[in-house]
């Protein structure tokens, strides 16, 4: 048999037309790749922008933060739940900020919240896309932002209203700009510059989980940049010093105003954004020492199961990030085995450094974390995944005549396959033809890649052959994670612990342990998907008839009524005694004030914050704004709540309301008048 090889093309026998020739091909490639490029990000925004309005105001929680920044300046700065500024989320600002401005140009609803979102998510897929491209191919590119774009996770995120939409992009910018530093010598302090910005920024999304590519960041560009290793390292700290400026000045801002100018810090006990830093946001999550949290303690296994390397591969982690994690590491070895002992500056060792460090530390955080830790989280690493495989397909494809690279690419196929299948399999009843579809699939992409240098073929079947082994391979990479991210779309996602894919996907899978994802220590729950519509509870099942009245399962405890649970007589009677007062009304915690903030589109101050438990008001400041007439109702909670039931102020707060104030029904839920006295 003959060895199969690329068709050559005969050289023209006068300069003229083999420069004419080339021109045609070039101008055929470049139109060729803009095509493309265009047509992944204008299908990326098809998926991310369909049916958008069907998960409501999503998250409420920071869904009425975007609409008190979107009618008030100090509200926007600060990220205040609330229009009157009373007490902040337990996150920096800087996604309310877009979302908000969002909102006072087109006005507060849910397109204009979730638009900006998906708008991110298209462009970190674009990204990822240009930072590939660079030093691959566009059809690398073109893999690595598909990977993006149809990983589960991603595709529930880039439509949701939480802060990892921005994240993500600014984190992606960042792994570009480094790129861009790599590859220049007289600007490479300029890009490293903007990279440390875009992750500082980075930060005011998320905190300290944006520095988790810092490791990555840096060696790469210490070990590959081109000038000499004395300006690398000083364009590092140069990038250290504008990561500080763009992390650094709002913190300082915040802490600079005296408390009785700002809102509380939410998330913290002490009203202050350091220990929210350092604390809840910060070590917290890594020791699991979130006392007064909504963990609750020190060292919380029930949050995602136990800790260690297998915790990526099961419960619900698995369905939402897993599908090509083991490609991608097999991907990162690739690249450092073909880079070789070449030069200090060879891009595919630096690529690996660059994507594969951000995957390897990412990951490893995330997996033994003792803190709090949620699925959605997982989208952290979706853009490594992608990267990683999109380089080291296309560098295994063009030594595809090597029988180490084949058995690699082979290797690669089966092991996705496979793993797909498992993935697959975790819900027999869903799709059940599509696990067995791709197997097949793969072990067919795996046999053609190791038999074809030796089918003899002629030379115009060369490329169909070779086109038909590289679709193969895509649809055994994609197709697992495609089918999950179509059921995404298809489906209405609210509350605070959203999953992708179908129900049952968050069990766990042969060989794996794992807790029941998102399951706070000691409460059993029942559903866990977060797939209820608009108005459902987190899990998915019937939401309480009345805001604030979930008392059992992580519908009580995290999703609350959701706007549908408000009645039109209690939003009439806040619209109406809303003049004249700071605040409408006060309801223990932000959950089950969420809803009717924004129901009611009036300041509803959130008693103890997220879950009841920050210290803000004491009783004695609730009584002393009671006493000056700046908040009319409080609305109570039937169920008691998990805000109202972990004692401290909240508690403290609703027995003296009821002790003093008379209870009233107003539709299904309970009011107090505070004025009545």
């Amino acid at each position: 048999m003959s060895t199969l090889t690329e068709p050559t093309t005969a050289a023209p026998s006068r300069a003229s037309e083999r420069g004419r020739s080339e021109a045609r091909v070039t101008a055929y490639s470049i139109s060729r790749d803009k095509a493309l490029f265009g047509g992944l990000l204008v299908l990326t925004a098809i998926a991310y922008l369909w049916g958008l309005s069907k998960n409501g105001y999503a998250n409420e929680f920071y869904a009425a933060a975007v609409q008190a920044g979107s009618t008030s300046w100090k509200a926007w700065f600060f990220g205040a739940f609330d229009s009157s500024s009373f007490i902040t989320v337990d996150k920096p600002p800087a996604s309310l900020w877009v979302m908000g401005l969002s909102g006072r140009i087109f006005g507060f609803g849910v397109w204009s919240m979730l638009i900006p979102q998906a708008l991110m998510g298209v462009a970190s897929v674009g990204f990822v896309y240009v930072s590939v491209r660079r030093w691959f191919s566009a059809n690398a590119g073109l893999l690595a932002g598909a990977v993006l774009a149809l990983t589960p996770v991603a595709v529930l995120m880039f439509r949701f209203n939480n802060p990892d939409a921005l994240l993500i992009l600014l984190l992606v910018m960042g792994a570009w700009a480094v790129t861009r530093a790599i590859d220049s010598s007289r600007y490479a302090w300029r890009w490293m510059a903007l990279a440390g910005a875009l992750v500082g920024f980075g930060f005011l999304t998320k905190m300290l989980q944006a520095f988790l590519v810092l490791p990555a960041f840096g060696l790469a560009y210490l070990i590959a940049g081109k000038p000499a290793l004395g300006k690398r390292l000083v364009h590092s700290l140069v990038a250290l010093g504008a990561l500080i400026v763009s992390a650094g000045w709002w913190i300082a801002i915040v802490e600079l105003i005296p408390a009785s100018a700002r809102p509380y810090i939410g998330g913290s006990s002490t009203n202050s954004i350091l220990e929210l830093t350092l604390g809840y946001n910060g070590l917290g999550r890594l020791t699991g020492n979130e006392t007064g949290s909504v963990g609750g303690g020190v060292g919380n296994p029930g949050w995602g199961g136990a800790t260690g390397v297998q915790r990526l591969f099961g419960g619900e982690f698995a369905s939402q990030i897993s599908w090509l994690l083991p490609a991608a590491l097999l991907s990162m070895v690739v690249l450092i085995v073909a880079a070789g002992k070449s030069a200090r500056t060879d891009r595919t060792r630096a690529f690996a450094v660059l994507w594969g460090g951000w995957l390897v530390v990412t990951g490893l955080v995330f997996s033994f974390m003792q803190g709090i830790i949620h699925s959605y989280y997982m989208i952290a690493l979706a853009p490594a995944i992608g990267a990683l495989v999109g380089a080291a397909a296309m560098v295994l494809w063009r030594r595809r005549g090597e029988w180490l690279a084949r058995a690699a690419l082979a290797g690669g196929a089966l092991l996705t396959a496979g793993w797909s299948f498992s993935l697959l399999n975790a819900t027999p009843t869903w799709q059940p033809w599509l696990r067995w579809t791709v197997l097949i699939i793969g072990v067919m992409a795996a046999g053609l890649v190791l038999v074809l240098p030796e089918l003899t073929l002629h030379r115009a079947a060369v490329r169909r052959t070779g086109l038909f082994a590289a679709t193969l391979l895509a649809l055994t990479a994609l197709a697992g994670p495609a089918a999950y991210s179509v059921q995404t779309i298809s489906t209405a996602h609210a509350g605070a612990l959203p999953s992708a894919g179908p129900a049952g996907a968050a069990g766990g899978r042969a060989g794996f342990g794992g807790g029941r994802m998102g399951m706070p220590p000691g409460q059993a729950g029942q559903g866990t998907t977060g797939q209820g519509a608009p108005g459902q509870g987190a899990t998915g099942q019937a939401a309480p008839t009345g805001p604030g009245r979930g008392g059992g399962g992580l519908g009580g405890f995290l999703g609350g009524g959701g706007i549908s649970g408000v009645s039109s007589e209690l939003v009439s009677l806040l619209q109406q005694g809303a003049s004249g007062y700071t605040w409408a009304a006060a309801a223990v915690t932000s959950n089950a004030a969420a809803p009717l903030q924004i129901a009611a589109e009036v300041p509803i101050m959130s008693i103890g914050g997220f879950n009841g438990t920050d210290p803000a008001p004491s009783l004695t400041e609730f009584q002393q704004l009671v006493a000056q007439g700046k908040v009319h109702y409080f609305v109570g909670s039937s169920g008691g709540g998990f805000g109202g039931g972990r004692g401290g102020t909240s508690s403290e707060i609703s027995t003296w309301v009821a002790q003093n104030y008379t209870a009233q029904t107003v539709g299904t839920t309970t009011v107090y008048d505070l004025t009545s006295n």
